[in-house]
């Protein structure tokens, strides 16, 4: 074993890393072939263009139907000015368990006083104290992609023992 030539072995495997790399090559620009070129504006593509004007949101304090089943609420009221940061959260004031009757507004749900091995806490879990993370304002405008959900109601289904 001893007196084998390792020359040639090394031969073999530096023939083997350059194969490898000319196919890592290849591939990469074959790859690169099949992603679209972004597009933009025609013409200069470098010339500034007018941003849409903001969307007006939705304040009329009405809930809404949810779009798909386990969505957050929407938020149906402005929260301009509100704070939201890890010493102050607003929204607590009003949807916190012990101050929503008087508020009238509805009381956060009780997953987010709990945590992820669903443990009860006396608060609300630092998982789920920044709101805006999942829920969101509604703005009055048309969606960028249609939505073809349809409630079990709108399906026909009608519940068990109703028949």
């Amino acid at each position: 074993m001893r007196s084998q030539d390792r020359t040639r072995r090394i031969t073999l495997s530096r023939g083997w890393v350059l194969a490898t790399l000319s196919a890592a090559v290849i591939a990469t620009s074959a790859m690169a072939q099949m992603v679209p070129q972004l597009s933009g504006p025609d013409g200069d593509k470098m010339q500034e263009l007018p941003a849409d004007p903001l969307a007006k949101w939705i304040i009329d304090d009405i809930r809404r139907m949810r779009a798909y089943p386990e969505q957050p609420p929407i938020i149906p009221h402005s929260i301009d000015g509100y704070q939201l940061s890890v010493n102050a959260n607003r929204c607590l004031s009003c949807h916190k368990r012990e101050f929503s009757q008087d508020a009238g507004a509805p009381m956060i749900s009780v997953t987010h006083y709990m945590t992820r091995e669903g443990q009860m806490l006396a608060d609300v879990s630092p998982r789920r104290y920044f709101c805006t993370a999942c829920h969101v304002p509604q703005a009055d405008k048309k969606p960028l992609v249609g939505n073809t959900f349809k409630d079990m109601s709108e399906l026909g289904v009608t519940g068990a023992g109703s028949e």
